[in-house]
């Protein structure tokens, strides 16, 4: 009768393992898109084998749970790998929307910024036509027509940049109750983690802090340690900590100048953020590095086109024959007092186009010599030591350089991510075919199991009712 009840609870562990592993199938199926999910797998232990007369006999196997399959390594690899991809996406968003402003024709679709480098081509064009008949009314008129198309595309130029900035700082402050609130999810995790299963896998506990984490990587820059009791500390790419095992540290923001900056522990973090990466880290280098640099080109030859300009139509005689004076100037634009802020602030102020001085001083109206100097500006190293169309040749050779550049390197952090992604979910993924495979083996053993006991429950019976026939 011993011999039959060994029998009995070695087939009733068989039988209670294969339904565990059948409740591990069933539940990978049941998760096999459920987000950060990582496939689990069943543990099969050798129970400790009983010893008789020198002879060792096994007592079957138990499920003693599943482990979800995950490699630390990779998971971390791919959250440093999205942040790089977020930061470049983000970034290159941003610098797409500032290239716009300045395409040929931009200013017929929802850009405001007009064709720049055709205005400047036309303005110095009405002053060699205006060579021919220094008098006519017509030919004067359109000097200040081209100036002021010049002069407003280049300001709407920068007020759109200056949107697009406060758009930028917009988005990057409300990230940061984002930030708060998955640091604050991932701190409770540890804690939950740390009480259940600090020497093992969490399993579903895991599977989130771990999604947490990846949608944290995506918005700004972190970096990762392991600590005792299988928790986690966060910290920013520099160091400054974010989670430290159950506690979070909340980034907080204030606004100096009209511009928003990030503090962690009354620490100032904004440039760590501009460039630790994530989505933050991207709009970041935008607001911070890249519009201003645009907005300083702009600057630039708006400066040295109104003053240059300004100082040779001062220097002539217009067709009154009245000469420029520091108390009445002749200008054609606005004069600015400093480069900084000069595009934002470019304007026609002349509204008389008799005004205009294409005779040099002391000569009569019929005079073009000023006409003259003022076309051959066009040729003249003016702004930074180039011609008006060749700075602002430049100037969008460079920034549409700057373009194809980030959306190189873009696209490769894009496939980098899908890689890595593709390597979590072939470990880590549910796979329904191998999930059914699975499920037939398991389900199999669970019913040869049942069989042997089935025979084993007649053998009883026959022990039991001797004397009595009993088939098997």
């Amino acid at each position: 009768m011993g011999t039959i009840s060994s029998a009995f609870y070695l087939i009733t562990g068989a039988l209670e393992a294969d339904q565990s592993a059948l409740d591990v199938v069933a539940n990978n199926v049941a998760n096999a898109n459920t987000p950060g999910y990582a496939r689990e797998v069943s543990n099969w232990n050798e129970n400790v084998p009983v010893e008789i007369n020198g002879v060792s006999y096994g007592t079957g196997v138990s499920q003693t749970g599943p482990t979800s399959v995950r490699d630390r390594v990779l998971e971390q690899r791919l959250a440093q790998e999205q942040q790089a991809a977020s930061g470049s996406a983000a970034r290159l968003a941003a610098l797409d929307s500032v290239q716009a402003l300045f395409t040929p024709a931009s200013g017929s679709s929802s850009s405001r910024a007009g064709d720049i480098g055709s205005d400047i081509t036309g303005f110095f064009n009405s002053f060699a036509s205006l060579e021919a008949n220094p008098t006519d009314a017509s030919l004067r008129s359109q000097v200040l027509a081209t100036a002021r198309m010049l002069a407003g595309d280049v300001s709407n130029a920068a007020a759109s940049l200056s949107e697009q900035r406060t758009s930028l700082d917009q988005q990057s402050a409300s990230i940061t109750s984002q930030v708060n609130s998955l640091a604050g999810a991932i701190a409770q995790l540890n804690l939950e983690i740390e009480g259940n299963s600090p020497n093992r896998d969490a399993g579903s506990l895991e599977d989130e802090r771990q999604l947490d984490l990846f949608r944290l990587s995506q918005l700004i820059g972190i970096n990762e340690v392991r600590t005792e009791n299988n928790g986690i500390s966060i910290t920013t790419t520099t160091g400054e900590m974010l989670v430290s095992e159950g506690t979070s540290y909340a980034v907080s923001t204030r606004v100096a100048n009209g511009v928003t900056g990030f503090c962690l522990g009354g620490k100032d973090i904004t440039a760590a953020l501009t460039a630790g990466g994530g989505e933050l880290g991207g709009l970041l280098q935008a607001r911070d590095q890249d519009i201003p640099e645009v907005l300083n080109q702009l600057d630039q030859m708006a400066f040295g086109l109104s003053t240059q300009v300004n100082a040779l139509n001062n220097s002539g005689t217009d067709l009154q024959g009245n000469n420029g004076t520091a108390a009445n100037p002749l200008y054609i634009f606005a004069e600015p007092a400093t480069v900084a802020g000069s595009a934002a602030k470019m304007s026609v102020i002349m509204t008389d186009p008799s005004q205009v001085a294409a005779a040099a001083a002391g000569q009569g109206s019929g005079d073009n010599a000023n006409a003259v100097a003022l076309s051959a500006l066009r040729n003249a190293g003016i702004i930074a030591g180039l011609t008006p169309s060749g700075f602002y040749s430049s100037f969008v050779t460079v920034l549409g350089a700057t373009v194809a550049q980030v959306k190189i390197e873009s696209t490769a952090r894009a496939a980098s991510v899908t890689q890595l992604q593709t390597a979590r979910n072939a470990l880590s993924g549910v796979n329904l075919n191998d999930e059914a495979a699975f499920m037939q083996q398991f389900e199999r053993s669970y019913q040869a199991a049942s069989q042997i006991f089935a025979i084993l429950n007649k053998i009883m019976a026959s022990a039991i009712n001797l004397g009595q026939q009993t088939q098997v």
